[in-house]
């Protein structure tokens, strides 16, 4: 009896083992392709930005980064989720050479060696939705970080939507505490705890500096603290007149290497320009930001990033007085 009993000990201990041995075996990261294994060589990729306000993905969107990319590798990151990008993606741009996605879950896996070699071999990188804060905690001053500066510095066409969105643009909403701040409570206190900002992870994407960016703009009233992010970034010092590209639902701002910038999708994208500096930007105290000049752009329009000029699209006046929106348009609409 004794004997079997030691036999069964030895077994569980062995059993332990190897799970032990496979667990530290797996990698911190989740990697899933489609395509070709092996990676595309020599090709020629055009820089090229995408903005998407989030919901239902943009079709033409991700059509057009492929053929930024010339039909090279695309890949996808995200700090949580799954694959399902994959395959969409291959439908959308069948002569691409491969689809992959990267799950970046942790500060380890943003340093890991496999997770940079597959960065540095994308020829098109999509930033998925979720949680922006991930991003910031898992992702900042990592190597994937300064990965991805690289890459857009050499060329390659970006992208993300709603959380992806929110990491393009020199300043963040970084959403820290995992709550999201509404307009309302933005207006009423834009120094409200769930505000947080962060200025660390820019990516330095061309014709992004300046800016804040955010998403579900229309679906989620958002306008009113966007302003209140903007007086935020006053407030701190980064600079004077910040500005901000808000978007819809729905929808996406394709940017070409000349900061020349179309919509894609069924809604709208604003551009807001500060023209002073706030009046009231206080704890505890209403709003008050006075004159900020908006731009409407849909489908119908385009809109010169580097010289900040639209055509085709609607131009009004938008302040918050004591924690009230005021807009300069007919219908008196935000939006």
């Amino acid at each position: 009896m004794m004997k079997k009993s030691c036999l069964f000990l030895m077994l569980i201990m062995l059993f332990l083992s190897e799970t032990a041995i496979a667990a530290k075996k797996k990698p911190p990261y989740d990697y899933f392709r489609i395509g070709n294994a092996v990676d595309a060589s020599n090709i020629q990729t055009t820089r090229g930005t995408v903005m998407m306000g989030g919901g239902t993905d943009v079709d033409e969107a991700f059509k057009w980064m492929c053929a930024l990319s010339g039909n090279g590798d695309f890949l996808v990151i995200r700090a949580t989720g799954t694959d399902a990008y994959n395959a969409y993606i291959q439908q959308l741009c069948p002569n691409g050479n491969s689809v992959a996605t990267l799950i970046i879950p942790s500060i380890n896996a943003a340093n890991d060696e496999f997770v940079i070699g597959a960065i540095n071999a994308a020829e098109a990188i999509w930033i998925a939705g979720g949680d922006q804060s991930n991003y910031i905690n898992f992702w900042i001053n990592t190597l994937l970080h300064s990965a991805l500066k690289d890459r857009i510095a050499e060329g390659i066409p970006i992208g993300g939507t709603s959380a992806g969105l929110d990491v393009l643009t020199q300043f963040i909403y970084s959403a820290l505490l995992n709550k999201s701040i509404t307009s309302t409570q933005a207006l009423e206190n834009p120094f409200n705890k769930y505000i947080t900002l962060d200025n660390q992870f820019d990516l330095k994407i061309p014709f992004l500096e300046g800016i804040i960016g955010d998403a579900h703009l229309i679906t989620r009233d958002r306008m009113g603290r966007d302003l209140a992010f903007l007086c935020r970034i006053y407030d701190f010092g980064w600079l004077s007149l910040p500005r901000s590209i808000t978007i819809d639902e729905q929808t996406a701002l394709l940017i070409d290497a000349e900061g020349q910038a179309t919509v894609a999708g069924v809604s709208n994208v604003y551009f807001l320009a500060t023209t002073e500096i706030p009046e009231t930007c206080q704890e505890n105290t209403p709003l008050t930001y006075r004159n900020i000049n908006v731009y409407r752009l849909n489908a119908q329009g385009t809109f010169d990033l580097a010289n900040w000029v639209g055509q085709n699209g609607t131009a009004y006046t938008l302040s918050a007085e004591n924690g009230v929106l005021i807009s300069t348009q007919p219908n008196q609409s935000p939006y």
